[in-house]
Formats: C-alpha cells, sequence, structure tokens
C-alpha cells in the first residue's frame, strides 16, 4: 500500500482552534473596514451584508464555532460603528435594533449551512480514500505469495484506513505464530489474553471493558478453515470512530480468504475431475 497515507492525508485541512477564532476576528475586522469606507462614500442600504462573507468563510475553512464567533463579531462590529449614535452600543432607533438581530440570525444560518455542506464534503471525501484504499489492498492481497507478506499488506491497510497503530496477529493452536506491527505498537501480557478471548469467543472484544479491562487495543477475530489471525486497533478513547465495524470486518474477510487460499493453492491449470 505505498499510496495509502497519501490518499488519508488528502482531507480537508484542519487547523488548530485558535487559528479559527483568529481568523474569523480577522476577517470580520477587514469587513468592518470596507463597510464603514463604503458606508462613508455611499449609501447603501444593506451594507449590512459585507459581515456575511466572514461566516461563510470562517465556516468553510475554519468549522462551526469561527463561524458563529464571525456571526456575533459582525453584529457588534455594525452596531459599533453603522449604527446612530456611533462607536457605542448604544441603538436609539427600534429599527437598527431589528437590523442588527437580523444579521446576526442571517449569520447563524449561513453559519449553519455553510459548516454541513463542510461535512458533507469531507464525509465524501473520506468515503471516497476509503474505496481506494480497499481497493488497492484486495489487489495487493491477491498478488502476494506468502502468509507474512499477507499480514504486512493488512496491516498497512487498517493504519492507513483508521490512522491509529495496529496490530495483526496470526494464531495456530492457541498460540501467537506471528505479529506484524504498524504505527510502534508492543502488545503487552492483557493484550494477547484480550486476543485470545476475541478468538475463543468469536466476538469482538473492546479495549478497556470486560473481559479485556486492561487492554490498550480492540482486537477482532479471523476465523477459517486453515488458519485463525486477530485483527487489533488501538484507538484513542477521546477520538474512536463510532462505527469501525464495517471497514474492520471488509478487510477481515478478505484477509480470510487470502489465508485459506495460502493453505489450499489451486494451480492455474488445474482441471476438474470427471
Amino acid at each position: 500500500m505505498p499510496d495509502a497515507d497519501s490518499h488519508l492525508s488528502s482531507e480537508l485541512p484542519k487547523f488548530p482552534a485558535v487559528v479559527g477564532y483568529l481568523a474569523s476576528f480577522a476577517m470580520t475586522a477587514l469587513a468592518t473596514v470596507v463597510a464603514v469606507g463604503v458606508d462613508s462614500s455611499v449609501r447603501i442600504p444593506n451594507v449590512s451584508l459585507v459581515f456575511v462573507v466572514p461566516v461563510i468563510v470562517a465556516a468553510v475553512g475554519f468549522g462551526l464555532g469561527p463561524s458563529l464567533c464571525s456571526a456575533l463579531l459582525g453584529a457588534l462590529a455594525y452596531n459599533f460603528f453603522l449604527t446612530e449614535p456611533r462607536y457605542t452600543l448604544y441603538v436609539d432607533d427600534p429599527a437598527n435594533i431589528y437590523a442588527i438581530a437580523l444579521l446576526f440570525i442571517v449569520g447563524l444560518v449561513v453559519s449553519g449551512v455553510a459548516f454541513t455542506s463542510r461535512q458533507r464534503a469531507t464525509d465524501v471525501a473520506l468515503l471516497r480514500r476509503q474505496a481506494i484504499v480497499l481497493q488497492g489492498y484486495s489487489r495487493d492481497v491477491v498478488a502476494a505469495s506468502n502468509l507474512e507478506t499477507i499480514v504486512s499488506i493488512t496491516a498497512q491497510a487498517l493504519a492507513a484506513l483508521f490512522q491509529v497503530p495496529v496490530v495483526v496477529m496470526l494464531v495456530a493452536e492457541g498460540e501467537v505464530v506471528s505479529i506484524n506491527r504498524v504505527g510502534g505498537l508492543e502488545p503487552q501480557a492483557a493484550d494477547f489474553e484480550a486476543a485470545r478471548s476475541s478468538l475463543q469467543t468469536g466476538t469482538v472484544t473492546r479495549a478497556g471493558i470486560y473481559p479485556a479491562e486492561a487492554s490498550r487495543i480492540d482486537f477482532w477475530p479471523v476465523k477459517t478453515s486453515s488458519q485463525c489471525a486477530v485483527i487489533g486497533l488501538a484507538f484513542n478513547p477521546d477520538d474512536r470512530p463510532s462505527a469501525p465495524d464495517t471497514l474492520v470486518d471488509i478487510v477481515g474477510s478478505v484477509l480470510a480468504l487470502a489465508l485459506d487460499r495460502q493453505h489450499f493453492p489451486v494451480s492455474r491449470g488445474a482441471r476438474s475431475a470427471p
């Protein structure tokens, strides 16, 4: 999987929260300068709409929080610089109160719409990258010629899909016979016990939950007629995906087929018996 990491790293850019809020403040300040400059030279009734632009940019580029911040700052700036009496937050005209409130409400609505669009674009991009990784994994597993290569490719594919440390173990007669790690993960005794429990029960064991209270890794069993394996993912407890089972089950099914194929090789020139 040589390109797996590059596929997953092409998501929409992520910035620290403080960068988003600083950017929203700077964009609102720029919008204020533009609005004051336009208002001083040309009387435009809808000059308040200038403050909607930072809201949209913040929602698309930095997320919901900075966008809401831009909406609030825009309403305050419009009140302070463009309504009478100027350079104070006091409003003496009820019409201006409605204008400020309407500007803030418009900002909230635009913020929500822009943020929802950004989330949908992110979700679509993620699904596309997952499909690319799974397609490449299936192709590489078919071309693999031995168990070690198959297990290594599987671990790399899982690491590319979830961006977490991964361990894939081959198990024979209850004993681990091969381990492949990605991400510097070193299983401990509690992790091996959780892996064996997952294989014995045929169910997923979750880290920190009975019977794997001391384990740091979630394990999925992979059983075939010839070989057993277990897939382990070390999720961050604060950043665990909501439903990883679907992707892991797909990888596990491909891995099971590959393991069976290694145990029961079929010659390309073989013919069926009459």
